[in-house]
């Protein structure tokens, strides 16, 4: 009943658009899946409506039971009356003369041979989508020489391939051996998860941001080292409050350090080489200077080559103070000029001075990087991590505005595969698609057969064919995909005709009647699983115009612009002169009736197809 009131009102002239309101609260009453606000299935919903629509309008008031059977190597033709008859005496609507067709299901028994055929029928065609077998990603990678910058890269892997394939790709292009990498998704400033050689890479989504790190030599793999997330906090006074809070900015660090006697000296150190690249002057010219002459070097993998277990930066700063005369008659090295400095010189003495300043404190943090575990102060202390601590490098507002240099810390470098052009996207022929529905495929071991002459569960395998086809086809396209780990959309464009469809060769009927079928709705669907739009095309066959809805907005359209990577459900009409002209009454066409036609052509048509609905 709400669905005749509803077409009552679309089709009375008096409104250029309605919001069936009453209608959707009763769906949700009889399918709670379809109540509240939240994003709806479109083909879902179809479903439901067509199934409900047949069940109110279906002849059959009390349905027999009748038992299945097998060809048994029965001639197709016979089988397939005989299972369309039997359809029809449990359903006979309006719905199943125009909406309804026939499957052949094919399953063949690996272990015995037993073939078994049976003819099912079908409301609409769900087709699967080709998949392409390989995937464009896009990562950063950095590099264990704190000078480089770094790099983006644009590689190409198995679709459904593991995270080392990635690490194989990316090593073909920098040289670094893929085993001297860690995979990292970088999310909110802060290390959110590092994947494992091993994961698949369909974990990892196009709109992850992932950062590629090299880690030591050396170290990979070595039981005495760990590996140590770093974030970076800026302290600021909260607005209105004495107190202060932080903020993370930048992007994260993977460091190696010794799982034993780390201390937090040590820890700074290494940081400050890692972050040595954007670090002002002055600070840096006297840190590297001095470090220089100490033998203080961090190398290419954010480790001492030295490697004195205690040693201080501190100590080293006051040798080079009391052992450099140089500093008295303000001899510079070249090398070791200020371009802060007025006279762009600076003795050793004040780049002492500047360098034993700390640039930032440590705080042992949760993984998110918000909240503190416990501070990290008293020099010399030996820290106690292990390889899930997350630390966080606190800078105070006053000395990063001072010595941070933020524009030169989110610089990086583009590798020429970033600037060769992608492939255009690959367009499939509706044709593929209906290829692949009715291509052999094995079972899955979850969903197995029952063999009857085995007497047990089979891997068997399966085709479909179309057997006939209804008056309306309506050809649901699968664009959403689903496994254990996640669920995609897929958004490749689908060639569909707008018409002279030529379905009759994929008919398995050798008597079946041509089957020519016209365009004459899509229903469109933009944006992915957690939401999106709905729109939809509809043609007009009164005056053979197209036209695009968009909620309440309604304007004409072109035939180029209705095959997009929207497309979602297509519905076309069969070329069939009885079922036109069956259906030339304006509701059925997408007309709406105005005052100026006859009345009685309303009457007759709503009576007809309306009155007949169970409104009970």
């Amino acid at each position: 009943r709400r669905s005749s009131d509803l077409i009552k009102q679309m089709w009375s002239g008096r409104n250029s658009y309605i919001a069936p309101r009453m209608f959707k609260m009763h769906v949700g009453r009889f399918a709670p899946q379809f109540s509240g606000y939240q994003q709806q299935d479109s083909q879902e919903l179809l479903a439901f409506l067509l199934d409900g629509l047949h069940e109110d309008l279906n002849r059959v008031k009390k349905k027999p039971y009748l038992e299945l059977k097998d060809a048994n190597g029965r001639p197709d033709s016979m089988v397939a009356e005989e299972a369309w008859n039997n359809h029809r005496l449990r359903n006979n609507s309006v719905i199943v003369d125009i909406f309804h067709g026939l499957f052949k299901s094919t399953l063949v028994c690996p272990e015995c041979a037993k073939i078994s055929v049976t003819f099912d029928p079908f409301c609409y065609l769900s087709l699967p989508l080709p998949m392409k077998k390989d995937r464009t990603m896009e990562v950063r990678f950095v590099w264990a020489d704190s000078q480089c910058k770094p790099t983006q890269y644009r590689v190409i892997v198995p679709k459904m391939g593991s995270v080392s394939d990635l690490c194989t790709a990316l090593s073909n292009l920098t040289r670094i051996p893929a085993e001297h990498m860690e995979v990292v998704n970088v999310y909110n400033h802060r290390v959110y998860k590092i994947y494992q050689k091993d994961e698949g890479l369909n974990r990892i989504m196009d709109r992850d941001d992932i950062f590629v790190y090299q880690m030591c030599s050396s170290d990979n793999g070595n039981s005495e080292y760990l590996t140590l997330q770093i974030c970076f906090r800026e302290k600021r006074m909260r607005q209105g409050s004495q107190s202060s809070g932080t903020i993370l900015y930048g992007q994260p660090l993977l460091i190696s350090v010794p799982k034993h006697n780390l201390t937090i000296d040590y820890l700074y150190d290494i940081v400050l080489e890692r972050i040595c690249r954007y670090i002002k002057y002055p600070f840096l010219k006297a840190h590297s200077s001095i470090s220089r002459d100490s033998g203080i070097s961090n190398g290419s993998c954010g480790s001492y080559k030295g490697e004195e277990d205690e040693m201080d930066l501190q100590d080293n700063v006051r040798d080079s103070q009391e052992s450099n005369e140089e500093s008295e008659s303000g001899v510079e090295d070249e090398d070791t000029e200020l371009i802060t400095s007025p006279a762009n010189t600076l003795s050793r003495k004040a780049k002492a001075e500047i360098c034993n300043k700390k640039l930032f404190s440590f705080s042992i943090v949760t993984c998110s990087g918000t909240s503190d575990i416990s501070s990290v102060t008293e020099d010399g202390k030996i820290l106690k991590l292990n390889s899930h601590s997350t630390v966080a490098v606190d800078w105070d507002s006053e000395m990063k505005k001072l010595y941070y240099d933020d524009q030169e810390a989110e610089a990086f470098e583009k590798h020429e595969s970033m600037l060769k052009s992608q492939k255009k996207q690959v367009v499939v022929a509706l044709r593929d698609c209906i290829e692949l529905f009715t291509t052999m495929e094995t079972l899955g071991e979850h969903d197995p057969w029952y063999c009857p002459n085995c007497k047990k569960h089979q891997q068997a395998t399966k085709k479909f064919d179309l057997w006939s086809l209804p008056k309306v086809l309506v050809v649901h396209l699968k664009r959403f995909s689903y496994n254990r780990y996640m669920r995609d959309k897929l958004d490749s464009v689908v060639d569909f005709p707008i018409r002279d469809l030529q379905m009759s060769s994929f008919v398995s009927d050798p008597k079946a009647e041509p089957y020519v079928y016209d365009l004459i709705a899509v229903s469109n669907h933009y944006g992915g699983l957690g939401g999106g739009h709905y729109t939809a095309f509809a043609k007009n066959t009164i005056n053979d115009n197209w036209y695009y809805f968009d909620d309440s907005s309604v304007s004409l359209a072109h035939e180029d612009q209705i095959v997009t990577k929207a497309a979602y459900v297509l519905f076309y009409q069969k070329r069939d002169g009885d079922f036109q002209k069956s259906s030339s009454a304006p509701a059925a066409l997408g007309k709406p009736f105005n005052d100026h036609e006859d009345g009685s052509i309303k009457q007759t048509y709503f009576r007809e197809e309306c009155d007949s609905m169970d409104t009970n």
